[in-house]
C-alpha cells in the first residue's frame, strides 16, 4: 500500500462531559516528526497521542491540534490564587493613591487580572480523559491515513506510467545503439578514402579492429539492462507496497540518474542523446513525486 506524505483527517468524539476534536496535518519530511498542540492542562495525554501518529505516520512531519469542549464541570477546578489576588489589590490601592486616581477596585477588574483565577485539571479524570482525546486522534488518524492512500495511489499510478515510458526510451536506444557502431564504421572508412584519393587500398581488418574498439568503449548494453531492471523494480516497489518505501524509491532514482548520465556520456549518438535527455526529464520528474511517499 503506498501512502502520500501530505494529508489530512480530522476526528471528534463525545463521551457525554466532553467534546473532543482532533485535526491531524501531514507533510513531506525527511523523518518522522510529529507535534502536539493542545491546552496545557491536558499535557498528561500528549505522549498517547504521539504513539496513536506513530502506528500511522512512518515518515513525515505530522501536526496536531486537540480542541477540549467541557460539557460538564468535571474535568476542571477553578482555584482562587489568593497571594496573586492580593497582591493585585495593594498594588492597584498604591496606585490609586499615589495618582489620585478614581474608580472602584472591583471583582471584575481583580477576576480579570492574569493568574488569579486558574482552571486545573481534575487528576482524578486523567485516564478518562486520555481515553476520550485517543479516542477522537484515532478517527483522526483513520481519516488521514484514507486521505493519504488515496493520494498514494494517484502517485503510483504516475510513477508507473513514467516507468512505461522510460522502458520504450530503453528499448528504441537497444535498438538504436549497434547501428551506431556501424555508422562509425562506415563514416571511417569512408574518410580515410577521401584522404587517400582512392591511391592505396585499405586494409579491412584494420578499419574492424578500430570500429571494434570504438564500438567497446561506447558499448552501452550494460548500462540498459540495468535502466531496464530498475524500472521493473519501480514496478514491484509500486505494486508490492509493504509499508513505508519511500527511502528504497530515493535510493532507485539515484541509481537511474546514474545510468542516464553514463549513457549519455558513452553514447557519442545524437539521437541516443536526445532519448537520453527524454528519459532524464521522466527520472527528474519522478525523483519529485518520490519525495511525497512514505
Amino acid at each position: 500500500m503506498i501512502r502520500s506524505m501530505t494529508g489530512f483527517g480530522r476526528g471528534e468524539f463525545s463521551d457525554g462531559k466532553r467534546n473532543v476534536i482532533a485535526e491531524i496535518k501531514t507533510v513531506n519530511h525527511r523523518y518522522a516528526d510529529i507535534t502536539v498542540k493542545m491546552p496545557k492542562r491536558y499535557s498528561f495525554a500528549e505522549e498517547k497521542i504521539k504513539g496513536i501518529i506513530k502506528k500511522q505516520v512512518k515518515r513525515g512531519k505530522a501536526d496536531v491540534s486537540i480542541i477540549v469542549e467541557n460539557l460538564t464541570e468535571g474535568d476542571i477546578t477553578v482555584s482562587l490564587n489568593t497571594p496573586v489576588a492580593n497582591q493585585y489589590i495593594e498594588r492597584l490601592r498604591e496606585l490609586k493613591d499615589s495618582y489620585d486616581l478614581s474608580g472602584d477596585i472591583d471583582i471584575s477588574l481583580v477576576s480579570s487580572m492574569p493568574d488569579v483565577l486558574k482552571a486545573i485539571p481534575d487528576v482524578a479524570d486523567e485516564e478518562e480523559v486520555s481515553a476520550a482525546i485517543c479516542k477522537a486522534v484515532e478517527l483522526a488518524a483513520a481519516n488521514l491515513d484514507d486521505m493519504r492512500i488515496r493520494e498514494g495511489e494517484k502517485l503510483a499510478a504516475d510513477l508507473m506510467n513514467r516507468g512505461k515510458t522510460i522502458k520504450e526510451i530503453v528499448r528504441k536506444i537497444s535498438e538504436r545503439a549497434p547501428e551506431v557502431a556501424k555508422e562509425y564504421r562506415d563514416k571511417m572508412y569512408g574518410r580515410i578514402q577521401e584522404l587517400l584519393e582512392d591511391k592505396v587500398d585499405l586494409p579491412e581488418e584494420r578499419i574492424l579492429v578500430e570500429a571494434a574498439i570504438f564500438a567497446d568503449k561506447a558499448s552501452i548494453t550494460e548500462e540498459l539492462v540495468r535502466l531496464d531492471s530498475h524500472m521493473d523494480q519501480l514496478k514491484m516497489f509500486l505494486t508490492e507496497g509493504g509499508g513505508a518505501i519511500g527511502k528504497k524509491l530515493d535510493f532507485l532514482v539515484q541509481e537511474m540518474n546514474r545510468e542516464t548520465n553514463t549513457i549519455g556520456s558513452k553514447a557519442n549518438d545524437l539521437e541516443i542523446t536526445s532519448l537520453m535527455l527524454e528519459a532524464k526529464s521522466e527520472i527528474e520528474k519522478i525523483r519529485e513525486q518520490v519525495q511525497n511517499i512514505e
